[in-house]
């Protein structure tokens, strides 16, 4: 297949700002690519390699893509650095340079998918002596026989700057109405990418054998299950009532989640399901003493504690061990956790995401031997909304946030990648002034001003709308950051930077730069307010209105752990601020 059709399919996408259009161009696309590739296409098209989880990536930094630019093109290194210093785009650059390459390959051969995803592939691989000159001269081998606009695509991938706006719910929707002649699969598909996290090999199936494949999908010990998530309410009585008039309400540590992959090894995702396990070497060596089954999988909160006093610690300490690539043993010893888990996915072949919460437990307790630093979550099964209340004391005296109230019976299935009123959060100090954090997603920035010449003033932030897949405006953020903080924020933010509002961005406010929805902050305010500004929750409470978040602060924790899609929902804004009108 010639990837020149893929670079087609991706200019109409990024010329565009309509999801039903990218969807149109990507249901071509799919639709003429043959079932061997569609797996390599659809990783293609999100910017990488492979799914997350593996974590592998294909970035190549901007000194080696040049130095390949110069060795195709006959244009010197430096020439192309100061056109890239002008544009601001690397791909762009590919792209005007070749327009007038000096060196003319007599013999091009069109650039094909399969050429363009193995030199890739090629180049992430490689590593160790001569691995810098070997990925110089893969990348130069594309580009040589690259046209202009498919050496712009190829550039912006290596470096991995490939962002399309496309979010993996429209190509689940493409992959339906191509493969499936109807959006009304899409809810099987969906089932199948959220118990395997891998949208590429979910395209495959469907490509080679039809929706019967994708029905009889069944879960693989290694690849993640995309994690259920909790709504929010502050009455305990709605609570009770939201859940069926009796509920489990469990202990909500602040911590991080942790889904761990038993076999013969022991394999940790995070919540975003990033692979953490090299950080956690101490959770895999007592998960692998503790669990009693030949394959598992279970969730839990890796939650920071004091050794010595058995005192549970707050969330910032357990960041310190994210990340590290060395000194992990040092970090282990420093900043010890206990893994509380909460729920059992899979044991010994059998799927138990559809039964309900309680057998999940009792599955769990039958596979867990508990030990000093693996311990099953503390829970009680209540109708009583005093029973609820004093659990809820006794967590917050116990070091937890708060409680996660969870439904029982038949309506208690384990839902991956959804978010509904089956698991609620209950969390300390609900007043009428908005005491709770709420995790919000960077959107665009502020040129900042006097002191904050030189950098950003403030950062627009947003709450996030699974209903449309969008991120809406909810507040200006300049207060809470430190002067470090603050000088670090351009050079954080530079590769998200973009030149008009991402797609999946819903603002009226124009913020002198626009970001990639990509970096969680925690931030708290005084109140929610009506606002004729920002799109949160516009027309849910008066017409016309929207919701702010008054006197806006950074607490200092960057939410890593959490995607842009993790963030705090509108709805849970517009409860927030229905049960701050009952409470004044």
């Amino acid at each position: 297949m010639e990837y020149a059709r893929l670079v087609g399919a991706y200019e109409n996408i990024d010329a565009t700002t309509k999801r039903l259009e990218m969807t149109g161009h990507l249901v071509e696309l799919f639709r003429e690519t043959p079932p061997d590739l569609i797996d390599r296409v659809v990783y293609l098209s999100q910017g990488k390699l492979y799914p997350d989880f593996v974590g592998i990536e294909m970035g190549m930094d901007e000194k080696l893509a040049i130095r390949s630019l110069s060795l195709s093109s006959g244009y010197s290194e430096s020439k192309i650095e100061s056109e890239w210093k002008r544009s601001g785009d690397l791909g762009l650059t590919a792209a005007e340079v070749l327009k007038e390459r000096k060196q003319v390959t007599l013999f091009r051969e069109p650039l094909t998918v399969e050429k363009v995803y193995g030199n890739l592939e090629k180049i992430a691989r490689a590593t160790g002596p001569g691995s810098q000159y070997l990925k110089v001269k893969l990348l130069a081998d594309l580009l040589g026989n690259a046209s202009p606009d498919e050496a712009k695509y190829v550039m912006k991938a290596v470096t991995g700057k490939l962002r399309l706006g496309v979010a993996d719910m429209t190509i689940l929707d493409a992959l339906a109405i191509a493969f499936a002649d109807a959006k009304e699969a899409r809810s099987e598909i969906e089932r199948a990418y959220n118990l395997s996290s891998d949208l590429g090999m979910v395209a495959g199936m469907l490509a080679k054998h039809g929706l019967g494949a994708i029905k009889d999908f069944k879960i693989t010990v290694g690849k993640p299950i995309r994690p259920m998530l909790a709504e929010r309410l502050t009455s305990i009585e709605e609570i009770i009532e939201k859940t069926g008039g009796r509920c489990a309400a469990e202990y909500k540590y602040d911590g991080l989640r942790v889904q761990a992959h038993v076999s013969s090894e022991i394999t940790l995702f995070s919540r975003r399901l990033e692979n953490i396990t090299g950080q956690f070497p101490d959770v895999c060596d007592a998960l692998l003493k503790s669990i009693r089954a030949k394959e598992a999988i279970v969730e839990g909160e890796c939650v920071p504690v004091n050794v010595e006093t058995g005192e549970m610690l707050p969330f910032q300490q357990i960041s310190h061990r994210r990340g590290r690539k060395h000194g992990v043993r040092e970090a282990v010893e420093e900043f010890p956790v206990i893994l509380f888990l909460f729920d059992c996915l899979y044991v010994d072949g059998e799927d138990l995401t559809g039964e309900d919460l309680l057998n999940r437990r009792e599955r769990l307790k039958e596979i867990v031997e508990e030990s000093a630093r693996v311990k099953i979550s503390d829970l009680v099964v209540t109708d009583d909304p005093r029973v609820f209340g004093s659990f809820f004391e006794k967590a917050i005296g116990d070091g937890c946030e708060g409680l996660l109230a969870k439904s029982i019976g038949a309506d208690s299935r384990y839902r991956a990648g959804a978010r509904g009123w089956q698991w609620i959060k209950y969390k300390r100090d609900y007043k009428s002034e908005m005491i709770d954090t709420i995790d919000l997603v960077a959107v665009g920035a502020f040129a900042g001003r006097g002191r904050r010449t030189g950098t950003y003033g403030a950062l627009l932030m947003a709450a996030y709308d699974p209903d449309e897949d969008v991120f809406k405006t909810v507040c200006k953020l300049g207060a809470g950051f430190d002067d470090e903080t603050l000088a670090k924020l351009p050079t954080l933010f530079k590769e998200y930077l973009i030149e008009h509002t991402h797609p999946r961005v819903r603002s009226e406010l124009k913020p002198d730069y626009w970001l990639t929805p990509s970096f969680v902050l925690e931030v708290l305010g005084a109140e929610i307010t009506l606002s004729p500004i920002h799109t949160c929750g516009l027309d849910a409470i008066r017409e016309g209105s929207g919701l702010a978040i008054r006197f806006p602060r950074f607490t200092g924790t960057w939410r890593d752990d959490k995607s842009p899609e993790d963030a705090t929902t509108v709805q849970e804004v517009v409860e927030m601020y229905e049960r701050q009108l009952k409470r004044v």
